[in-house]
């Protein structure tokens, strides 16, 4: 059980790696932009969008490295002062019923809006944009997608805490 939750925990490490790139990619642009606005008196839309493509790729990808890290805000009332199997018991809990359920629902209502973009290639947010919406718009599935590779993981290392503590 582990081993397999080690090969997908993995898949978020990769990605996670990858993505952190983007928050050094997006600061130079960002400075990019700003020097060239303030500077030289140059705007583009297009590299303003480049910088909100990058935001989001940013969080959207890395949302399951950042559940893989537990960087997700918690509320720790109970969790913080529990026993590491009640720990166990509450992330199963919320892996179960509130995590997969919602990206599930998450990528089941915006698939199809996914699916649309790409069939037209849908072009940029804004006049002089990006030319790929529906790129951005991909995010949402693999954001999903991802998080559900995590919550797996987790799932399996609270059954297989749950059945050493048994």
């Amino acid at each position: 059980m582990t081993s397999l939750a080690d090969a997908l925990d993995r898949v978020n490490r990769t990605v996670g790696g990858v993505v952190c790139w983007c928050a050094l990619a997006m600061m130079l642009l960002q400075f990019i932009v700003v020097l060239l606005r303030y500077v030289f008196g140059v705007s583009s839309i297009a590299l303003d969008e480049s910088v909100l493509y990058l935001h989001s790729t940013l969080f959207m990808l890395g949302a399951g490295y950042t559940l893989l890290m537990n960087g997700h805000v918690r509320v720790d009332i109970f969790y913080a002062k529990a026993s590491r199997r009640r720990q166990s018991a509450i992330d199963l809990f919320g892996h179960l019923t509130l995590l997969l359920p919602s990206m599930i629902v998450l990528i089941y209502w915006t698939w199809p809006s996914v699916r649309n973009s790409w069939a037209i290639l849908e072009g940029p947010i804004s006049v002089g944009g990006i030319p790929a919406s529906f790129l951005l718009k991909s995010l949402i599935p693999a954001f999903c997608v991802l998080l559900i590779v995590q919550s797996v993981s987790g799932l399996l290392r609270d059954i297989a805490r749950l059945r050493e503590n048994a």
